[in-house]
Parts: structure tokens; sequence; C-alpha cells
């Protein structure tokens, strides 16, 4: 029976893995739609090579930093219970490279392509892992400080604050150590849109993570008897929330209807295993609408040029999520309790300054070092020329 159930959890986190997997194609293609055609080349290669960068950066560094073990030893001990810890590490090894991937979308079309590896290892080694040890593996006694002054822990069941928040407070950083790509703004405040080069990637992309989020959401009970049906519909509700309020807010507006379930999704990952439906449903919605209105304002009126809304999207919709969690998961909201306003709060507020602090500083120290961006011929050209010398639809000659 030990056999049984140890391979049960194995096969369960595994497919969890392999769901967050897949939601980095979600990642790809939700930039490829939104970038300008120029540039289609690059956001794919980007996240394919992120993704093998992180698992480099995590298998050696990371892991070890967040929760204190690591994989120099030999296979036979690595194996023991079906190899459990193995597919936990793969299992979280998404969610850590989840950062690069949320990060790609706000530096996209003036990034140089190598500095941004290294900024990506930096936060996948260092930065990530320094937080997520904290939250989820009780590091440095913080949580348990958070508990005696508040009544309970942060809670975050599945990364509201330590992957997206962190992430898009990654983000902001490193767009505004970037600049705004060249044209985008006229010195006489007048405001070029590049409108996407195709809404069909774009729903894709879409598709893709919402799909995948149930993985992300669902197994990260980590194991069989953990598993609970309520962080499935909390997540489906929250889901609908966000596109029915990003659909109202933007008037019709596709890119804003289909972000509006990653909105409500990011916001559900703290609370789906402690809120009612109806909290999830409000959590969701109140992200929807969260998305639209800053996004807005951060384009227009801050022309702070972040291409996808990644910070709107990830960092204020998960920093949302981390703080309503301590709400609508409270017994008075129809939730199951055990948790804290204020615990949330503080806990929110430590990984948004943590996020904040590690982008100013990795990019502001690459920008000193080896540059961060492409020329401003570059940049016209097209990251597709040039960095990886080819078109996304290379002519033939007839």
């Amino acid at each position: 029976m030990d056999t049984l159930q140890s391979g049960s959890d194995v096969l369960f986190i595994l497919l969890g893995a392999i769901m967050v997997l897949a939601m980095h194609s979600g990642f790809a293609f939700l930039e490829v739609g939104t970038v300008r055609k120029k540039n289609q080349v690059n956001a794919l290669v980007k996240i394919i090579c992120d993704f093998a960068t992180s698992t480099i950066a995590y298998f050696f560094i990371g892991y070890s930093v967040a929760y204190g073990i690591d994989f120099l030893q030999g296979a036979e001990s690595l194996a023991q219970k079906n190899g459990y810890e193995l597919v936990k590490f793969f299992f979280l090894l998404t969610f850590a490279a989840a950062i690069p991937a949320i990060i790609s979308g706000g530096i996209a079309e003036r990034a140089s392509f190598y500095p941004q590896l290294v900024a990506t290892a930096l936060f996948v080694a260092l930065i990530y892992p320094f937080f997520e040890g904290i939250v989820w593996n009780g590091n440095f006694g913080i949580q348990e400080w958070i508990g005696k002054q508040f009544g309970a822990e942060f809670h975050d069941f599945a990364g509201s604050v330590v992957v997206h928040a962190m992430g898009g407070w990654l983000a902001l950083g490193a767009v505004i150590t970037l600049g705004v790509r060249h044209g985008r703004y006229g010195k006489d405040g007048q405001i070029f849109a590049h409108p996407p080069s195709s809404i069909p990637f774009l729903a894709l992309g879409a598709w893709v993570l919402t799909v995948g989020w149930f993985g992300f959401n669902v197994m990260s009970a980590q194991t069989v008897e953990a598993v609970s049906g309520l962080v499935a519909i909390n997540s489906l509700m929250a889901m609908v929330g966000g596109i029915l309020a990003a659909l109202i807010a933007g008037k019709n507006d596709p890119g804003f209807v289909h972000n509006g379930p990653l909105a409500g999704l990011v916001a559900i990952c703290a609370g789906s295993d402690v809120m009612h439906p109806l909290g999830a449903l409000a959590t969701g919605a109140i992200a929807g609408a969260l998305f639209v209105w800053t996004f807005t304002l951060t384009q227009n009126k801050w022309r702070i040029d972040d291409v996808l809304g990644v910070w709107p999207l990830h960092g204020l919709c998960g920093a949302w999520g981390g703080i309503a969690a301590g709400i609508f998961g409270l017994q008075t909201f129809g939730g199951m309790g055990g948790v804290s306003f204020g615990a949330q709060v503080v806990g929110t507020l430590l990984g948004v300054t943590i996020a904040l602090a590690g982008g100013f500083i990795i990019y502001g120290g690459l920008k000193a070092t080896t540059g961060i961006r492409l020329s401003q011929e570059e940049e016209f050209l097209g990251a597709d020329l040039s960095i990886h010398k080819i078109s996304s639809e290379p002519g033939y000659d007839k």
C-alpha cells in the first residue's frame, strides 16, 4: 500500500508538472500574438531558452536555497519512494521558470538576448527561491513571526504572491530600467499604439494558460490525499469573474477579454483552498477590472512601456490575490478561516519589496556592465532579424 500511495503521488504531481510546463507555450503564444510581427520569433526563442536556463539554475542552486535539498548524490538514492522528490522538483521548477516567462512579456521588442538569460539565471537561482523558501518552507522564521503577530501565517496556496506578484514586480524594475521602445511616445504628448500582430495567437496563448492553470492550482496540493475540489471550482469561478469584468471594463476589446481569465486566475492562486466560490468570483472580477484600469493607466498616463501589461496582470493582480485571501478566506465571508488579513498584507508587501529591489539591482547591474537593450537600429529592424537572423515568415525565391 505504501508503494501504491507513493506511486500515485508521483503520477499526480508529474501530471501537474506537465500541465504547468504546457503553460509555458501559452506564455510564448500570448507574447507572439501581442508583439509586432518582426519580434515573433524572438518571443518563441526567449521562452524556451529561459526555461532551459531556469532548469539549470534551479537544479544546481535555487531548489537548495528554497528547500535545502540538492541532487548531488547517487541515482539509487534519488529514486527512493519512486523518485517523488525528483518530480516535486520538476513541478516546482515549472513555477520558478514562470518568473522569466512573465518578465519576457514586459521587456519584449527591445531587450538584448544573452543579458536576459543572465538575469533569468540570477532570478531563478537566488531571488525567487529566497522568497519561495520563506513562504513555503518556513525559512528564517519569518512565517513563525507573522503567525505570532497576526494569529496566522501568510497564506499563499498556489503562488499569487510567491510566483505572480514576484514575477510582475521584478518585471517592473526591468521595464523601467530598459526604457520605452523607440517611437512609442512622442515628444509632444502623442501616444503611438503598436497593435497586436495576431489576435488568434494571443487568444491561443490565453487558452493554453487557462487550461494549464488548473494543474497549477489544483496540483499545488502535491499529493493525492490532499487534493481539493474546492480549489478547482474556485479557480473556475475566478476565471469567469475575470473574463466578464474585463469584457465590461475593456469595452469588448479582445486583448482585455483574453487577459481577463488570466487576471482572475492570478488572483485566486493564494486563497483558492480557503474561499467560498462566491468569494472567488468576486476576487476574479475585481482582478479583471483592476487589470483593465491599471493597464490603461500605466500605458497612457504613466508611460510605462510594459508591452504585455505584466506588471498590472501579475504584479498588481497577484498582490490583490494575496490580500484577497485574507478577506474572502475569512469565515465572515464564507471562507474556511485560518487566515489573517494582517498576515496577508505583511506577506504580500514583503514579496513586493524583495521583487522590486531585486529587479532594479540585477537589471541596473547588467545595464551598467553588459548593456540590456538592442540598439535603435536593431530595434527598428526587429529582434527576429537582429538576434536570430530570420523572420517569422521568410521569403522564398519564386
